[in-house]
Formats: C-alpha cells, structure tokens, sequence
C-alpha cells in the first residue's frame, strides 16, 4: 500500500492546489522488515509482525469501505451532543470487530469522549470526559491554540477530502517546530495519504 504526505501551508482559499502539488511518498510499511533469517531469528519474527500488523490494517480498511457513516458525520454527532463543542481529535477504529469513529471534542474545560457506530450513527457506551487540567502541558496548549483558530477541523476535513480525492479515515491536531497544523488521513483508492493544514495565522502562534 503506497502512501503520501501532502502539505499545505496558508491560505486554504489556495490549499487545494498547493496540496496537490507537494506530494511525497516515504518507504511502503513492508520495507521496515527486517532481512530474512533462519526459523526463529529475530528477522524471521520481524517479518511476522509486519505481516500481521498489515492484515490487521487491511481488516480496518476493509470495514472502513463498507461504512454508511462518513467521518465528517461521526464529528457532527459528537458535536451535536454539547452546544458549542468542536473536534479536536477523531480517527476511525475497526480493531474490535465493530467499527466506530473515536471522537474527542472540546467544550469549557473539558475533553469528551465519544464513541460513534460507523453503520448507523448511534452513541456506543456512553460518554467519557476529562478536565483540561489533566492533560500534560503540550495537550493543554494545543487545545488553548484550538480554541484561536479560525477555522474547524471538520472545515480541514472537508479540503482535505477534496485535495487528495478521497473519504477521511483520521484527523486531529499536530504541531511542528512550534507551528499547529491539522493532520488528516485521506483514503483514496487502495492508497493512505496525509495531508497537512496550516490554519491561517496559526504559524505566529506559539
């Protein structure tokens, strides 16, 4: 499975250009395993768990093509759940069998934790919060940044999808040398791609 990283700094009015021209495709997850060896050597057992790893991916994907309930969806149920609330994190989980989207949203002081059903929308086992104040130093500044910037990751969601011409598996908030970008996960074709928004402004914040 190929994969590609994408980026996009500055003004989204331009992302969709700039994104698609920034392509750049790092080594394919097979090539991490190590050289074959005899029965039992650690290359043999490398091999094994990148194999295994792999299935396991491909089982995802797999249930993540056959979902009615699209990410952008997922992150409006969750949303809808408290008035005012916005997404900070959400991703796509198939690993149990039963395929949810894990969203966290942001709303006062707290972080929620939500569970969607990716066939039919409903809530799965309930809400789970946490105060802000519990979170470590760089979970709190990111969430602060959040809250400053113009734009939603459902709206990052959205160009993201249109710039790699696919459906959004993941996406929430990374920060590289000081600057917040959002990071989303795009499934287009058989390929993952990543692709990388700089919110406008948010490279003068610290």
């Amino acid at each position: 499975m190929e994969t590609a990283s994408m980026r996009a700094p500055g003004s989204w009015r331009r992302l969709l250009a700039a994104a698609l021209v920034a392509i750049v495709p790092p080594a394919p997850v097979y090539a991490i395993a190590s050289p074959a060896g005899e029965p039992g050597s650690p290359g043999i057992e490398a091999e094994d768990t990148v194999a295994a790893e792999q299935q396991a991916m491909n089982r995802e994907l797999e249930l993540f093509r056959g979902s009615t309930i699209s990410l952008s969806q997922a992150m409006a149920i969750a949303e809808a759940l408290h008035a005012g609330a916005t997404t900070a994190d959400v991703a796509f989980d198939g690993a149990s069998g039963s395929p949810v989207y894990r969203v966290k949203t942001l709303h006062h002081d707290r972080v929620w934790h939500h569970a969607i059903d990716a066939r039919t929308g409903k809530i799965v086992g309930g809400e789970a919060a946490l105060p802000l104040k519990e979170l470590d130093a760089e979970d709190r500044s990111n969430l602060a940044a959040l809250k400053t910037v113009r734009h939603r990751l459902a709206e990052a969601v959205h160009v993201a999808e249109h710039a790699a011409s696919g459906k959004a598996i993941s996406g929430g908030l990374i920060r590289e040398r000081s600057r917040l970008n959002f990071a989303i996960i795009v499934m287009s074709g058989s390929d993952l791609k990543q692709v990388i928004l700089e919110p406008p402004g948010a490279a003068k914040r610290r």
